[in-house]
């Protein structure tokens, strides 16, 4: 018996009563999806699929979040296909929905990843669990102090220096840690240029661990330019990855409003 689910853009699609051979193109829903206990129905993942790695190893890989391979998936013969709007490319979606239910998660906000946790729990059949780890999130998310705010760039990659707007989860996680995304006016991932990093008066740069992986030398180039003010390495994951991350970085996140 199929049942009729409504994903995050508002598509309706048909769903075995008990989705049994999952395919996730999404790493951080990958990660739920192991801790809500589904990790034997899993059959496919990304390549950027990496946590919990132990768990994660034996899964075939079918390709990156960006550059799928269609045929692997389609040796697979999965019955749900999970998407994300950002992550994926649009036309192999699209191509995959043809053949598959695709169940896609858009997630501009942390409000709104918790909407995700509720949708795909309805999905997969794991009501309860899901709504443990919404709880929880909440619970965590209220043991954030609501400071003064530390005017950041954060940014995500080099030549050219890019940043995040204001339509971002990363911009969402940078607000409810104390931080006021300096390029919040914009939208989407915006170039950005020393001069505007400057003009904007930061007193705080971060430079997230992915997709650039920013190092120690990068930080003294940065500080040619910003000899006065913190410019620190972060976590990209912790700021990015949405799901059952937010409860195992909760502890990183505060180390910021010390």
């Amino acid at each position: 018996m199929n049942t009729v689910f409504f994903d995050q853009i508002g598509r309706n699609l048909n769903v075995n009563e008990t989705p049994s051979r999952i395919i996730s193109l999404v790493p951080s829903i990958t990660e739920l999806l192991v801790d809500v206990g589904l990790r034997e129905q899993i059959v496919g993942r990304t390549k950027f699929c990496i946590h919990p790695k132990d768990v994660l190893k034996a899964i075939p890989v079918v390709g990156g979040t960006k550059t799928l391979h269609l045929d692997r998936i389609d040796q697979l013969q999965s019955d749900l296909i999970i998407a994300n709007k950002e992550e994926n490319q649009k036309e192999q979606v699209e191509t995959l929905a043809k053949n598959y239910p695709v169940w896609i998660s858009d997630v501009p906000n942390f409000d709104r990843a918790l909407d995700m946790i509720a949708g795909l729990g309805k999905v997969l059949r794991k009501e309860a669990r899901c709504a443990q780890i919404i709880q929880q999130s909440k619970s965590l998310l209220s043991t954030l102090s609501k400071g003064p705010s530390r005017k950041a760039a954060y940014l995500i990659w080099k030549n050219p220096y890019m940043t995040i707007g204001k339509d971002t989860y990363i911009h969402d996680l940078l607000r409810l840690t104390g931080f006021e995304n300096a390029f919040g006016d914009q939208i989407r991932y915006p170039i950005v240029t020393i001069e505007e990093m400057k003009a904007a008066q930061i007193d705080t740069i971060l430079l997230s661990s992915e997709p650039f992986p920013f190092k120690e030398k990068h930080i003294t180039e940065l500080a040619t330019h910003f000899p006065n003010i913190p410019i620190l390495l972060v976590d990209g994951e912790a700021f990015s990855w949405y799901g059952t991350r937010f409860i195992k970085t909760i502890g990183y996140l505060r180390k910021f409003q010390e």
